[in-house]
């Protein structure tokens, strides 16, 4: 019986399933990810052809339909038109029928044309990558076959589920249900966990979904992702190149007078950081103040979600979700008054179509009303943000 050109103990099989997993895990992150859907980093063309064709050997996918894909969405994210939102689809059926989802859009012209621009259409994504998926795949086989005997079969089915299943399912499902969050995105996103490193660094999928076009995913000191480690590896070695990254908060400690343009601008791109930072900072408060408000008889069920409300933007809370939380921060002046406050500090990068001008007046009056509020918590988070630059 032919037992293949290469013989390893148990555990050995194992290291190679897991490193040859590891090495697609890498090549959608880097490749397809950042730098093909994001622009986040350019490839030499050796690394960039390379992960394109392990693509073609271990998965079958197309970069322009990946791309498109999580193109579409981001942009459409968290609404009927998002390709795989657990938010809209059920948590289940993300999780289930990842790879399904995946398909039936990628079926989708439209959204090739529209979200598809700028990847490879040279005569190799024609006429062999893009065209002929089944041949790369029926080649990895072959290769697992040769080299490890009965046991490659198994190899090659644990690299053919390990897309669909981690990819497909956990990222774009638990990803958008269950995790934490270090910035309040107009989404459901979360980070999976702090490490990132079974699934390249797309376990920190908040951090993502907060800065998009950040090359690196990482975002705390306690954060890890594998995939910026690879990038910056390839970059010692000039075979790529860093775009973009996620700003990084910039204060100048002792600026009490006015806010500027420049305070505006500093504002604006760190928002996300900001809202996140307001909530945490009052998130005491709150606890005090909800804990008086148990006397209009409200349910441990009731008090739990309002907590959550009172962190939302009042868009993405229903008529009755209004009313409740509006009986309770009506009867707390205190409630009233930061609730209110983080509603009208969210509009200020949300008035898109208001000139600088009138967003840096905004911004100055809220500062104001902020530091005559008379809640300490809400006065040492107005000074700090006079302080962004």
């Amino acid at each position: 019986m032919f037992l293949g050109m290469i013989d390893l103990p148990w555990w050995g099989y194992i290291v190679v399933a897991l490193v040859l997993t590891h090495i697609t895990i890498a090549s959608v992150t880097i490749f397809l990810h950042r730098h093909q859907a994001h622009r986040a980093l350019d490839l030499h063309p050796i690394p960039s052809h390379f992960f394109r064709f392990w693509l073609w050997l271990t998965t079958g996918i197309v970069t322009k339909e990946w791309a498109a894909i999580h193109r579409k969405h981001h942009a459409k994210c968290e609404t009927v038109e998002d390709p795989h939102s657990p938010v809209v689809m059920g948590i289940g059926k993300v999780l289930r029928e990842g790879a399904e989802l995946y398909q039936k859009e990628a079926k989708n012209l439209e959204t090739l044309d529209k979200y598809g621009h700028g990847t490879p259409d040279d005569w190799l994504e024609r006429h062999v990558y893009g065209s002929h998926k089944v041949p790369g795949i029926a080649l990895m086989l072959v290769i697992n076959v040769v080299l490890f005997g009965p046991l490659g079969l198994t190899i090659w089915a644990v690299q053919m589920a390990w897309i669909p299943v981690n990819a497909a399912g956990i990222i774009n499902g638990l990803g958008h249900h269950w995790g934490y969050r270090n910035f309040a995105c107009a989404d459901a996103s979360t980070n999976i966990i702090p490490w990132g490193i079974f699934i390249g660094g797309e376990e920190l999928h908040n951090n993502h979904h907060a800065y998009a076009s950040s090359a690196k995913l990482s975002n705390k000191w306690y954060e890890f992702d594998i995939g910026w480690l690879y990038i910056r590896t390839l970059s010692i070695f000039k075979l790529a190149h860093v775009k973009k990254l996620a700003p990084k908060v910039r204060l100048v400690k002792g600026k009490k007078t006015l806010c500027d343009l420049e305070t505006l601008q500093a504002v604006i791109v760190n928002r996300y950081e900001i809202t996140a930072r307001y909530a945490k900072l009052l998130k005491k408060t709150y606890a005090v103040e909800m804990a008086m408000s148990k006397s209009h008889a409200l349910s441990k069920f009731d008090m739990a979600h309002i907590k959550h409300w009172l962190h939302l933007d009042k868009n993405e809370l229903t008529a009755h979700q209004t009313n409740k939380l509006n009986s309770v921060i009506q009867a707390s002046p205190t409630l009233h008054l930061t609730y209110h406050l983080h509603q009208d500090l969210a509009t200020i990068w949300q008035r898109s179509t208001d000139t600088k001008e009138q967003l840096l007046k905004q911004l100055n009056d809220w500062c104001h009303r902020a530091e005559n509020s008379g809640i300490a918590a809400v006065q040492q988070f107005s000074q700090r943000l006079r302080c962004y630059a």
